[in-house]
């Protein structure tokens, strides 16, 4: 149990008790979910970098215990919970040398995710060449894809061609690349909205690598991405001329960059052109068009298009529904929004985190902390795992209407799923705290993120070293000024982190 003291008043005290099994767990969880969660958390937890985390794995996980769906499904939780990289890696050498069997594509790819996401570039490298070398049957275009995007992402264009150049010469080395491959590094560039890169590189190497029509899909969805209905028309005018035949997925990105321009009327008509072609729209375009006539606030457009998708002979997927939802939000029809909800729950269709986080949206434009909290509760009840952005908006929001009560027992939710809450998150919390003096708390919280081997932020740990320094309590400071410094040997170096104690007035 956790608990809280909130001084609300001179007279008046709070007092908050939080018990995140009992409270959270309603439910009872199959034996597989239990053994992922429990794995998830023991990796989590494990102290980083003072100890190495494979002889607790020996010790907890024998390898007549593993298969190939746990090591996937943890490798996910891990990337979910944006667990440190090393932690992430150590796992999945562990899987690679004691399980009986073999481990999939997917979990190789959210492990080279995981190191790439947090730039350990060196450490990708290395996996990829091991990889091709023991295990080639797991190199796919999506490891491919992954890398090179990050680099594109947190590297210069320069490093990205390097990049593939690399991929060619050391990880599928004997492979001829061709359109696949390029299709890839174009991709890169434009997940990153770099279109003037992804254009050069077009020019450049299309004559050794013949295009084919995903290639000119994927850089018309990089100018649909850039926000520019010009750029795309532009381009989808070019790819016409080079020969080649729109179909659906071209009409679909069309489509979508008129609708999130506001531009609905034209977007309908480019579904006309698309039938007319005998190019049948599919559910991703009514979806696209349920959203679309949400963005212009057309209510009644929406519930129409999404009854189409039934007349059609087309099943609506967590997607569309989220579609419809986000409409009925946007036009202030939060308890239509609500049953929707129920609806889905009674179907069995997935509440994702789009779902709850257009939801939560709403509630706190309509119905105030009230609203929030009570789907909060469901959520959690539910045992579901919000995505970064929805943890941080809630944790924003919490905070702003003094319930730090719910943002900790967001926090110890998190923590005691697996997770390891993000250090945007860390911040806020560690703010509300602190203006509330609840130091003790606000350093307990900083302290479970670095024992979990994730950096804390600078600005978060100045506000903390300047309360603790004003409580008096130099001994904590100190150690989390020593977790800080420990981590900062084994971590990439990156902007905004904390950097240990900023001030002379502590006696080290």
């Amino acid at each position: 149990m956790f608990t809280l003291m909130f001084r609300l008043s001179q007279n008046h005290t709070r007092i908050i008790h939080c018990k995140a099994n009992s409270k959270f767990c309603s439910q009872p969880e199959s034996c597989s979910h239990v053994a992922v969660d429990t794995l998830t958390r023991i990796i989590n937890d494990h102290p980083f970098p003072e100890q190495p985390l494979q002889p607790t794995l020996l010790h907890r996980l024998p390898p007549s215990t593993i298969s190939t769906s746990l090591v996937e499904n943890v490798l996910g939780r891990l990337f979910a919970s944006h667990s440190n990289g090393l932690k992430a890696l150590e796992f999945f050498n562990y899987s690679l040398a004691h399980s009986p069997f073999p481990p999939s594509p997917a979990s190789f790819n959210m492990t080279l995710h995981i190191l790439a996401r947090m730039r350990y570039f060196d450490k990708a490298w290395t996996l990829l060449r091991d990889i091709a070398r023991t295990h080639p049957s797991l190199l796919t275009l999506k490891s491919m894809s992954i890398v090179l995007s990050k680099i594109a992402k947190f590297q210069s264009f320069e490093d990205t061609l390097d990049g593939f150049r690399r991929m060619e010469d050391e990880v599928f080395a004997g492979r001829v690349f061709g359109a696949d491959e390029f299709n890839v590094l174009l991709k890169a560039f434009c997940t990153q909205r770099q279109m003037k890169e992804a254009r050069s590189v077009f020019v450049k190497m299309v004559p050794r690598f013949m295009p084919n029509a995903k290639t000119m899909n994927i850089l018309l969805l990089g100018f649909k991405e850039s926000g520019d209905v010009t750029s795309v028309e532009l381009f989808y005018h070019e790819m016409v001329r080079r020969g080649f035949s729109p179909d659906g997925v071209t009409y679909n990105i069309r489509i979508d960059a008129y609708c999130k321009k506001g531009c609905f009327g034209d977007a309908l008509r480019l579904v006309e052109e698309m039938e007319r072609r005998n190019i049948s729209p599919t559910i991703e375009t009514l979806t696209t068009l349920i959203h679309g006539a949400g963005l212009v606030q057309n209510r009644g457009k929406a519930l129409q298009l999404f009854n189409e998708i039934l007349s059609r002979n087309l099943v609506a997927d967590t997607g569309a529904y989220n579609a419809l939802i986000t409409a009925l939000v946007r036009t202030k029809d939060i308890e239509y929004a609500l049953s929707l909800m129920d609806v889905m729950v009674e179907k069995h269709i997935e509440l994702d985190s789009v779902t709850y986080h257009t939801m939560f949206l709403g509630l706190m434009r309509l119905r105030g902390i009230e609203g929030v909290s009570e789907l909060y509760q469901k959520m959690t009840q539910r045992k579901f795992v919000p995505k970064t952005r929805t943890v941080v908006m809630l944790m924003k929001y919490f905070c702003q209407n003094y319930r730090l009560d719910l943002s900790v027992c967001l926090w110890k939710y998190l923590v005691e799923k697996g997770y390891c809450p993000h250090a945007h998150a860390l911040d806020l919390l560690v703010t509300g705290l602190c203006s509330r003096g609840l130091v003790q708390e606000a350093f307990e919280c900083s302290k479970q993120m670095l024992e979990r081997g994730r950096h804390m932020s600078a600005a978060a740990f100045l506000m903390l070293e300047r309360f603790l320094l004003q409580a008096g309590d130099i001994d904590k400071l100190k150690e989390l000024d020593q977790m800080i410094k420990k981590l900062q040997s084994v971590l990439p170096p990156s902007r905004g982190h904390a950097t240990g104690i900023s001030t002379s007035r502590v006696i080290m």
